[in-house]
């Protein structure tokens, strides 16, 4: 189950991964893109050599339209896809100035009560994402610019959801069978390292 749980949380943050470099380099086309428009309008440019200015403003070069809206959407499932990865490699940060002091006993009790915490928090948050996916079925709302359906973007967190919640799940049975036996279950259990 273990290993099941590894390759799920390892495959939702390459996913999560290439979402986020395909939305960077998104931006980064659409910096480039309203930069390259801005200097073909600018004084400059115009001044100096108008031929060249309305040669580039007339490539249609510009900011991609809607990236906002596209980043937006994007991020909200990347941020999802990265939680079962770090769940599973108790990677979430933490601050341990008190905890350092106590027994390991101590801190294996800690660590399972804010993961059973932070489980029912990520399956809330599930349910509630997919209420609100629900409603923005229901209304038929779509973005400003694109004018694609809100709920596509919500489908998709809600997907990425589900896989956190079923690795939060089982993180926090780990984490409960190790504060009960002793062992660990899980790859990683003494949290981020800074």
């Amino acid at each position: 189950m273990g290993n099941a749980m590894l390759k799920l949380a390892r495959a939702m943050a390459i996913i999560g991964g290439i979402s986020l470099t395909i939305l960077v380099i998104l931006v980064c086309v659409s910096v480039l893109g309203r930069g390259a428009n801005t200097f073909g309008h600018s004084s400059l440019l115009t001044g100096l050599a108008p031929g060249l200015a309305d040669g580039l403003i007339g490539t249609g070069i510009g900011p991609v339209q809607g990236d906002f809206e596209i980043v937006e959407a994007g991020m909200a499932f990347t941020i999802f896809a990265f939680l079962p990865i770090c769940q599973i490699m108790g990677a979430h940060a933490t601050v341990d100035v008190f905890t350092s002091f106590m027994s390991k006993s101590v801190n294996a009790f800690i660590i399972t009560f804010w993961e059973i915490v932070l489980t029912v928090l990520i399956v809330l948050i599930t349910f509630r994402h997919f209420d609100g996916m629900m409603g923005k079925v229901h209304n038929g709302e779509t973005t400003f610019l694109l004018q694609f359906p809100v709920w596509w973007a919500y489908a998709a967190s809600f997907a990425a959801a589900v896989m956190a919640s079923i690795v939060a799940v089982y993180c926090a049975a780990a984490r409960v069978m190790g504060l009960v036996t002793g062992k660990k279950y899980l790859p990683n259990s003494e949290g981020a390292i800074h």
